[in-house]
């Protein structure tokens, strides 16, 4: 019998599949007893109950490998600790390789796994055939076993949460369905059902591919797509173990498990995808499935047959087409409304839905209970997602690729194919005759490196030293030694304006905003907990007016965050201007002779010193010019009014050709940057970060008079060695590539992984930072006395650690000193380049 509509709970979550049931269950666990589950019809009804029931656990990044890591660790105790059946077997995962580039993709992927203790081994081929007989391993150069990974039944499993849930006090009402979500002066009050009414202040929105629609209607994009997800399962097949690990093999589109003596095989197709629901998904969509479509799945299961030829013999009992939830970058969307305090969701996990249930649950809860993240889940925070991405048609024509996209080789640097050019710099066309290979970031074209015009280079790196590779190497030198203009209008800029502006500004930031108007100021935004949420560059340009400029992904979260603590600080308006400027960058040596050539302004250290920004004649147009760097040498950012910069980029090119410079991309941006010790939002800071920690003490003014959030917890950590701490990193004699990730052992004892790396082509080697950890502190004697290696595909590289940049750590060369190369890298480099 349906139980009765409370008229208020503290927290209502909106569908019953997996990933709210386990929300329930885990607010019920924290100790929340005042906890609404509705379901529009019953539990299980929409994706769950017709997933496949895999439990993967090495995903793209740490923390999404976490997720699976602590949903695997409670399948194996949820029928305990609830008493429903669930299902779930350790069986263990192989994924095979068949060409060299997917091999050294696991090889790295099994070193990530390791830098977050996730056991992965690399297999050969004839190891694979005595684990799974069935395969045909002809072609097989090896593989990954997992040995922990295995499969659960998805509804008993939902079960099991919903189980746990009721019996920590959770209320559970099916064929409930929420009508509207109400919303006052910003924040939520209530969910309006058929039955009623029912108040809250703490809701989050689990209902899959109902999702984006839902959203939408609170002016809210979260961007996903369902697609049809096809799988057939065989007749039964004689002596075929219960125990068979899941097989993948990613390059053929297929995996393969055991379902109660028959086989379960599943497809993703590369660029294939078909979205479906375009108009909208059905409210009585219910444990329905789609029309099937052999002859688009008959090429996959050609391939499935070749590789596990027993399928030949067999037939198939079940031919099945299911819908399933797909993001634009195959990420979940988890955390809060960027615009409705209260309002959560969890939803898009792109078929990952049962691997990630038990962790998503565990971080929404936590989540809504606190009001902050317990971790880094910036990858995965619906505030990364741009407006423009709830488009209809945008989604569909991403979702062909996106399906394909989570089994294709995840080379560096690569983006969508499909659904580009939605935001794209006045000077797009110009740099596309000028070679440019472009990426997307933030549904932004950006210059990754420069190729010849008209040529065909990769838009994507290879994991070997290829053209990009050598591209990338040019446009690094040519910053170093002469001049390179990069096109940086992705930034995003934030007008932050009124009489208490610069209370706000100085409540939010570690530095000193209080500063003549001119002057530029680079500071971390923090959470109570001393942690990061943004760091960003701010221009005073009024006495009570400031220019906040920061990167691409975090605008919707810095406008969001800007704009909460506006709310109670008196007379303050902030606005997004970021389509009113174009950013290039001047950077190098001669960046200061170039624009002498195209401005009347004094450029020189005393009229333009370091961090200050003047308003300059430049070309036939003006600009703002911040003297600031992201690269380590002499430069300035050019904040141009959008529609005066293609006249001002003209004007930069043709004065350039005296100096030889060059375009750039953000791929040299990158190397670059990591030589000289710049952190990057995101990769090497996040939320989860202090300044203390990640190298960025400098920017906390402690004697400002004004208080700032987190204060007190660096405070009580000021005196401290930090026992984890962002560290430079070079392996002088490393062939392999460094792309991030790569784990950090000292005297043999893993101690950390970098979060970003690249190749120094100044100083000859790959570089990278990551985040060591020593239980006594991490310090510049713990570094000398350890020996340190990277591991990088499988096999251990020396490596140099320090807590200095590699390259020009006294900052000589920004502030215009033309010293040589080899005086200002580090000597311990120097020293191991010789040696080579």
């Amino acid at each position: 019998m349906q139980n009765k509509l409370p008229s208020q709970a503290e927290y209502v979550i909106l569908g019953g599949g997996i990933i709210g049931l386990s929300i329930a269950y885990h607010l019920t666990r924290l100790g929340h007893r005042d906890v609404l589950l509705l379901e529009r019809d019953q539990l299980t009804c929409g994706t769950t109950w017709h997933a496949a029931g895999l439990v993967t656990q090495l995903r793209a990044t740490e923390n999404m490998a976490k997720l699976a890591q602590y949903t695997a660790e409670l399948f194996k105790q949820l029928e305990k600790l609830t008493g429903q059946p669930t299902g779930f077997r350790q069986s263990g995962s192989i994924t095979i390789a068949a060409t060299p580039e997917r091999l050294e993709e696991l090889k790295r992927g099994a070193s990530m796994g390791r830098s977050f203790g996730l056991e992965v081994e690399m297999i050969d081929a004839a190891e694979a055939k005595r684990r799974v007989p069935l395969l045909d391993i002809s072609d097989v150069i090896g593989a990954a076993w997992i040995p922990s990974d295995g499969m659960t039944n998805p509804v008993d499993t939902a079960r099991a949460f919903a189980a746990g849930a009721r019996q920590g006090g959770a209320k559970i009402l099916e064929r409930t369905p929420v009508t509207r979500i109400l919303v006052e002066k910003g924040r939520i009050v209530g969910v309006e059902t058929a039955e009623g009414l029912v108040r809250t202040e703490k809701a989050v929105i689990c209902t899959g591919m109902w999702t984006r629609a839902l959203a939408a209607d609170l002016n809210w994009t979260v961007p996903l797509q369902a697609a049809e997800h096809f799988y057939v399962v065989t007749e039964t097949m004689a002596d075929l173990p219960s125990d068979l690990p899941t097989v993948r093999d990613m390059d053929a589109g297929f995996y393969a498990k055991p379902d109660a003596g028959k086989l379960l095989v599943g497809f993703f197709e590369y660029d294939k995808g078909k979205p479906w629901g375009l108009d909208g998904i059905p409210s009585d969509f219910s444990f329905d499935s789609l029309p099937d479509d052999f002859e688009h799945i008959e090429p996959y299961l050609l391939n499935a047959m070749r590789r596990m030829p027993a399928l030949e013999n067999v037939g198939l009992q079940l031919n099945f087409n299911g819908p399933e939830s797909f993001t634009p970058d195959n990420r979940f969307h988890m955390g809060p409304a960027h615009h409705i305090e209260g309002l959560y969701v969890a939803a898009g996990f792109n078929s990952c839905g049962i691997e990630s249930s038990g962790g998503a649950g565990k971080v929404m809860a936590e989540w809504m209970s606190t009001g902050v993240p317990a971790g880094d889940y910036w990858e995965m925070d619906v505030r990364r997602s741009m407006p423009f991405q709830r488009n209809r048609r945008y989604l569909r024509d991403r979702t062909v690729e996106a399906l394909g996209n989570l089994w294709a080789l995840h080379w560096p640097y690569k983006s969508p194919a499909t659904a580009r050019n939605v935001r794209v710099s006045p000077l797009h066309d110009r740099l596309a005759a000028a070679g440019a290979k472009f990426g997307e970031a933030a549904g932004w074209e950006r210059a990754q490196w420069f190729g010849a015009p008209d040529g065909q280079t990769i838009a994507h790196a290879t994991f070997g030293r290829d053209d990009w590779f050598r591209a990338t190497r040019a446009e690094h030198e040519a910053t170093r030694s002469r001049v390179a203009l990069f096109d940086q209008t992705s930034f995003a800029h934030l007008l932050v304006h009124g009489r208490d502006a610069l209370a706000l500004l100085q409540r939010l930031s570690t530095n000193d905003i209080d500063v003549p108007v001119g002057r530029i100021v680079y500071t971390p935004w923090l959470n109570e907990r001393g942690g990061m949420e943004s760091d960003v560059t701010i221009a005073r340009t009024g006495d009570e007016e400031f220019l906040v400029v920061t990167a691409p992904m975090q605008r919707i979260r810095d406008l969001a965050w800007l704009r909460a603590h506006a709310k109670n600080s008196g007379q303050v308006l902030v606005a997004d201007v970021s389509s009113g400027y174009t950013c290039l960058s001047v950077m190098g040596p001669d960046s200061r002779e170039l624009l002498k050539r195209v401005s009347p302004a004094d450029f020189s250290d005393a009229a333009f010193p370091f961090a200050t920004f003047r308003e300059i004649e430049i070309g036939y147009g003006m600009a703002l010019a911040f003297r600031m760097t992201f690269v380590g040498e002499l430069g300035w950012e050019l904040h141009i009014p959008t529609e005066q910069a293609l006249g001002v980029y003209d004007a930069l090119v043709a004065a350039g050709r005296e100096f030889d410079f060059r375009h750039a991309g953000y791929v040299a941006l990158n190397t670059l940057r990591l030589e000289a010790g710049y952190r990057d939002w995101g990769l090497d800071v996040s939320d989860e970060d202090t300044p203390l920690e990640s190298g960025l003490g400098f920017t906390v003014a402690w004697d400002k008079r004004d208080d700032f959030i987190g204060r007190a917890f660096l405070e009580a950590r000021r005196t401290q060695v930090p026992h984890r701490r962002l560290v430079q990193l070079a392996a002088p004699h490393a062939v392999p590539l460094m792309f991030g990730t790569e784990p950090v052992w000292r005297n043999g004892s893993l101690v950390g992984y970098l979060r970003s790396s690249g190749f120094g082509h100044t100083v000859g080697c790959g570089v990278g930072m990551g985040y060591l950890h020593c239980e006594s502190g991490v310090t510049a004697e713990w570094l000398s006395q350890g020996r340190f290696e990277i591991e990088i595909a499988g096999e251990k590289h020396v490596a140099i650690a320090s807590l200095r940049p590699f390259y020009d750590a006294k900052r000589t060369r920004v502030k215009g000193e033309r010293r040589q190369v080899d005086d200002i890298i580090a000597p311990e480099l120097l020293i191991a380049r010789s040696k080579k």
